[in-house]
């Protein structure tokens, strides 16, 4: 089953990048520079930022659906990311080494059910989810810290849905 990872949109944060930390403060956003890669995981690259680079810390709703299962938590955005990152079928290098959780959502945003794995188990258990006609998309999360990571959508609902 052909999969999608995608990063979150760089214009819904790139009007934070360069704001004061005070501006920041003022909006619960904190400002950090990376010290060890990896450990800063940046949601619009999928990349963990390099030593030395900034990154915020804010909080996100990551699940926006009129159902018990809307959620928001915090999040690393990369003040130098230009642009959303696409995988096709492989997974995202913020997911190496991580325990993954992954969330398993129907078309209305109900929780199907949920797997972990670590490294080329989660591309499988991903493959495996979407075997079943009900998931209609997967939330994934760094399973130590329960921050989301990625949503994973189908790659044949996505060519059909730019149709």
């Amino acid at each position: 089953m052909s999969f999608t990872i995608t990063g979150l949109p760089l214009q819904t944060f790139a009007h934070l990048f360069g704001l004061s930390d005070e501006v920041l403060r003022l909006q619960n956003i904190v400002r950090k520079t990376a010290d060890a890669k990896p450990g800063y995981p940046c949601r619009i690259t999928l990349q963990d930022a390099e030593p030395g680079e900034t990154v915020l810390l804010l909080n996100h709703e990551s699940h926006t659906v009129p159902t018990p299962y809307a959620s928001r938590y915090a999040i690393y955005v990369r003040e130098t990311a230009s642009d959303a990152a696409t995988f096709r079928d492989e997974l995202p290098p913020v997911f190496a080494n991580r325990p993954i959780a992954l969330r398993l959502f129907n078309a209305d945003g109900m929780l199907l059910g949920a797997d972990m794995g670590v490294n080329a188990d989660v591309k499988a258990k991903i493959e495996l989810a979407f075997g079943r006609e009900d998931v209609a998309y997967i939330h994934a999360h760094n399973a130590m810290h329960g921050c989301f990571a990625a949503e994973i959508r189908r790659t044949d609902s996505l060519e059909s849905a730019s149709l």
